[in-house]
């Protein structure tokens, strides 16, 4: 690291835990963000400012009048650009030594397979089940730490599911495919600074997982009531005959 990265990240250097051999580790990472809505916004910004290397902001949807409300990376000027085209643009604003790279189309099964494999991580933070179970699948085939984060109403909770330990489980573990709970901030409705709160976890989550420090949410589920500011953390196990990765 130079003398600049020494000082604008000194105060993540300066924890015991982190220091500069978890520094660099971010530093030389990539990370694969799927969604810049109310959680892929948090998600990108505090990763580019904590320093991660490459951050591939992947959205095909258009900045509208009512994401303003909670997706923060964006703004009046913004609408009717692309998610990713704009979530890039902060980006560059808040810490223009990161690298991004932008993916303006929907990623089918193949070219998300690609992006999983050359990603350390990867960033849920889509708002439907059937883009949350391709992630997934793409996760496990390709063997790479999923974080996993949602949220409506009040209510969120986020995860992180890791195909490289043998005994923790993944999304599919969780939610079967034919799920019909598959809820919309647009159909629900969502407060504010809840996607704030998760979008946060998702990213301190993604740091811990790259850097290999603290305990992780591997084989949890973090769950957040905002009405009552609870949270509650329940055990999730592994579905010994779970179609995804269960290994014969």
């Amino acid at each position: 690291m130079n003398d600049e990265q020494l000082l604008r990240y000194s105060r993540q250097i300066m924890l015991p835990q982190w220091d500069i051999g978890g520094q660099e580790k971010i530093l030389n990472s990539r990370v694969l963000i799927v969604g810049l809505g109310g959680l892929g916004c948090p998600v990108a910004m505090y990763l580019a400012a904590a320093g991660v290397g490459q951050l591939v902001l992947a959205d095909f949807d258009e900045v509208d009048l009512s994401n303003l409300q909670r997706q923060i990376a964006h703004g009046s000027a913004d609408i009717g650009t692309l998610k990713a085209v704009s979530a890039q643009k902060t980006l560059k604003t808040l810490n223009d030594t990161v690298e991004t790279v932008v993916i303006t189309e929907r990623l089918d099964e193949m070219r998300l397979h690609e992006e999983a494999k050359s990603a350390d991580v990867v960033v849920d933070c889509s708002d439907n089940f059937s883009t949350r179970h391709a992630i997934n699948r793409a996760c496990v085939s390709s063997g790479t730490p999923l974080v996993s984060g949602a949220a409506i109403r009040f209510e969120g909770q986020v995860a992180v599911f890791d195909p490289r330990d043998e005994e923790a489980p993944c999304y599919r573990c969780l939610y079967a495919e034919e799920s019909d709970e598959n809820l919309s901030c647009s159909e629900s409705g969502v407060i504010s600074p809840l996607v704030g709160v998760i979008g946060s976890m998702q990213a301190l989550e993604t740091l811990k997982v790259l850097a290999q420090v603290g305990e992780t949410l591997t084989g949890k589920l973090l769950m957040f009531d905002g009405l009552s500011a609870d949270w509650r953390t329940l055990k999730l196990p592994r579905d010994p005959a779970c179609p995804v990765c269960h290994k014969s």
